[in-house]
């Protein structure tokens, strides 16, 4: 099938090599997770049982927290531990970042399952500072901070800042919750341990199928009694499956095979980005990525754009991105470093970006 012809998405399919990600989410995670396990071993029941106690207390310790809870998904997970917040200080009001996940992507699950009311602080295009929180005019039970910032480009705040705004929420009674979907990834960056910065949070959100790689699943730590209470909220949720081991299972086994691999994924992220920023048309945000994942903005709209990335795929075996999403400037696409750019042949990466900037240059003097 010619370029012309094949969708970017099936170009991508078809490539031999992919720079991102840990993989293609096949059956074979899970069943290489569990290949060494006892098939007899008792599962977890209804949130007991020590396949998923043994893990939360991994976890709890891990970040530095009490206790710990394991969850299907993050979205119930911070939905709950900011139920939790505001029902304990009597103030049904949070705040977030405008393109917070709770925002953007749940259906309003938290105003409409829970009527709690949101304060959004910051501009969409850059994050929360220390001077959006002390500015607030509002009373609130809880601020959440998403480290990295996932929709512009993964950016974070410097350490001292976060110190600074834990300091005052304190001050204050404010509850500081993190969502740390991405935290394991951001740890190379600021030279601390997962526990370190959480200890800045009183509550605590970490994702098992990002840059862990796992089928699914969310821890939720914090202070015992919180996390008591939030297995109550838990059930309530219809999240107490009766076994919730498969999401256990791999989330523990990816963990404890990729957490010593985040400062290489780290590190690599940077040098893919210093290629691309060298093409014609092409630039990254951040420019010098923070953490495994950042953005990479063209300068020209989707439909001109596909094809030369389809061709590129054809040419070189090597896939980028299955899609590209609109902006008013051009296009974007998430790259996200795992497993995957260490498979890929460096002088054949090198050449496809360099016919690349080529084409996109020739695009730009037409």
């Amino acid at each position: 099938m010619s370029s012309e012809t094949l969708t970017l998405a099936d170009a991508f399919r078809q490539a031999e090599y992919t720079v991102g990600g840990n993989g293609p989410r096949k059956i074979k995670v899970l069943q290489e997770a569990i290949l060494h396990l006892d098939g007899e071993m008792d599962s977890d029941h209804y949130g007991r049982g020590e396949t998923i106690e043994q893990f939360q207390r991994q976890m709890a310790e891990v970040l530095g927290k009490e206790a710990a809870v394991f969850f299907p998904s993050g979205t119930m997970a911070q939905q709950i531990a900011l139920r939790i917040w505001c029902d304990r200080k009597g103030v049904k009001r949070v705040a977030y970042h405008p393109l917070s996940h709770l925002e953007i992507h749940e259906e309003d699950g938290l105003k409409e399952l829970h009527q709690i009311e949101t304060v959004l602080l910051a501009d969409k295009d850059r994050l929360i500072r220390l001077e959006d929180v002390t500015g607030m005019n509002e009373e609130i039970s809880c601020l959440l901070l998403e480290l990295p910032q996932r929709e512009i480009g993964g950016q974070l705040p410097p350490f001292e800042e976060l110190e600074a705004i834990s300091a005052y929420c304190r001050e204050r009674g404010i509850k500081l919750h993190l969502d740390g979907a991405r935290l394991f990834e951001i740890t190379p960056y600021y030279q601390k341990t997962p526990a370190e910065i959480c200890s800045l949070f009183d509550t605590v959100y970490v994702s098992f199928y990002k840059g862990i790689g796992g089928i699914a699943g969310a821890i939720l730590a914090g202070e015992a009694d919180v996390m008591q209470e939030s297995k109550v909220w838990k059930r309530r949720h219809g999240g107490d499956l009766i076994g919730l081991y498969p999401y256990i299972l791999s989330s523990q086994y990816y963990y404890n095979k990729r957490i010593g691999k985040m400062g290489l994924y780290y590190e690599q992220a940077k040098e893919l980005a210093a290629l691309l920023n060298e093409c014609h048309g092409i630039r990254t945000l951040p420019e010098v990525p923070v953490s495994n994942m950042f953005h990479v903005h063209f300068a020209y709209p989707p439909a001109e754009v596909e094809p030369v990335l389809a061709e590129m795929y054809q040419r070189f075996g090597i896939g980028m991105t299955p899609y590209l999403n609109r902006t008013d400037s051009g296009c974007v696409f998430e790259c996200s470093i795992g497993d995957q750019y260490e498979t890929v042949p460096q002088d054949t990466l090198r050449a496809a970006l360099k016919w690349l900037d080529a084409e996109l240059e020739l695009k730009h003097t037409i």
